[in-house]
């Protein structure tokens, strides 16, 4: 009895370079990184159940016209039972999550109408994009008619990519995989996209990726990827995922992983700011103290205001002032655990408030980032300040 020979094991290597083609014949991504990033963000869709985290992928710009909504169009083709989201509320979508057949993958295109500065808050969609980033996420709600109430859990753990102009919340970009891109060039070309031509094609690379995943999944599941130094904490959570994809291609991916996992982190880092805190603990050592023990508070504001492309000069339409630094420091503790507060300063035989360096370097040292490699000379002393 003659039975059929078994079909050949599909190269993953080889796999992942077609979806890393098949992206760049319609997207112009300003990193070759984001080829890698992307290319393997497509893949980790089909195996979500093997992570205990999924990265939120994140397609931004400063103006329309970039190609954001293409890049989704593309990823929408190659990713398991896409749902495109235009402002899609929480409610239907963690319903979508938890009622569906199969688990989506939620593309949600101009998200910035979330989430811009016109949009106002959104508290209830932001909370189910952090939820759904771990495997144990879940939203809570009251289900029921009238009085009859009952708390029901849905899940929310799900592949997102979202598309829009400006930034998004910080709790949701340090979940996230970001490709910041730009319009094209004029030497830069991409293939026309012809949805009734090359979503097919699109739709037979993501069954082949459906079909390599499931007999990879076995390499995959539970496998926790050797990550570059330096990266841990939250941007491990992203990148774990990604690095076992594709440490089970193998071939370069592995290495290229990395490589990318390094240059988006690098690179995440230096576009982020942090919080409005944190920007102003750095915005302080960096170019306000800057090698100065202390300084009074009108100083501070000042220097502060001047700063370009700071936000201390217009703070929702007035400057910082006095009262406001005084809030935004208490939040933070001195080495002696107090909250950091204004003190008398002697200048010129009189007395002024204002704050110690000495006071904020705790603060510095665990909330900011390493300063610059080539800081900034110190500023000059006040007139009639003295010198210890």
């Amino acid at each position: 009895m003659s039975t059929n020979p078994p079909a050949p094991a599909t190269d993953g290597a080889a796999l992942l370079d077609e979806v890393e083609a098949f992206h760049r014949r319609f997207n112009i991504f300003p990193l070759e990184a984001a080829y890698v990033a992307v290319t393997l963000w497509d893949a980790h869709a089909h195996l979500l159940d093997c992570f205990d985290s999924t990265p939120r992928l994140a397609f931004l710009s400063p103006e329309p016209g970039s190609g954001k909504s293409r890049a989704l169009e593309i990823v929408e083709t190659l990713v398991p039972q896409p749902m495109v989201a235009v402002n899609a509320s929480a409610s239907a979508l963690f319903r979508a999550v938890s009622g569906m057949e199969g688990r989506p993958t939620i593309l949600f295109d101009e998200i910035d109408t979330v989430f811009g500065p016109k949009a106002g808050e959104n508290e209830q969609l932001r909370g189910f994009l952090n939820a759904g980033h771990r495997r144990s996420g879940v939203m809570w709600r009251c289900v029921g008619d009238g009085s009859n109430q009952q708390v029901q859990e849905f899940p929310s753990f799900c592949g997102v990519a979202v598309a829009g102009l400006g930034s998004l919340p910080d709790t949701i970009l340090t979940r996230s995989i970001i490709v910041r891109m730009r319009r094209r060039a004029p030497n830069e070309r991409v293939e026309p996209f012809r949805q009734r031509i090359h979503e097919k094609e699109g739709h037979a690379l993501r069954d082949r990726l459906a079909a390599w995943t499931q007999a990879v999944r076995h390499a995959v599941d539970g496998v926790f990827p050797e990550l570059p130094e330096g990266v841990s904490d939250r941007p491990a959570d992203v990148w774990e995922p990604l690095l076992a994809v594709a440490d089970a291609a193998g071939g370069t991916w592995p290495e290229r992983a990395r490589a990318a996992c390094i240059e988006l982190v690098n690179a995440a880092k230096t576009s982020d700011k942090g919080s409005i805190g944190i920007r102003l603990l750095t915005d302080l050592r960096d170019y306000v103290f800057n090698g100065i023990d202390r300084l009074p508070t009108v100083a501070i504001l000042d220097r502060l205001h001047s700063l370009e492309e700071a936000p201390w000069a217009d703070m929702s339409g007035k400057p910082l002032d006095a009262r406001g630094l005084s809030r935004m420091l208490r939040e933070y503790m001195t080495a002696d655990n107090a909250p950091i507060a204004a003190r008398n300063i002697k200048a010129g035989g009189s007395v002024m408030k204002g704050y110690y360096a000495s006071d904020l370097h705790d603060a510095w040292q665990r909330y900011c980032p390493p300063p610059a490699e080539s800081a900034l000379l110190p500023l000059p002393p006040l007139p009639g300040r003295s010198e210890p």
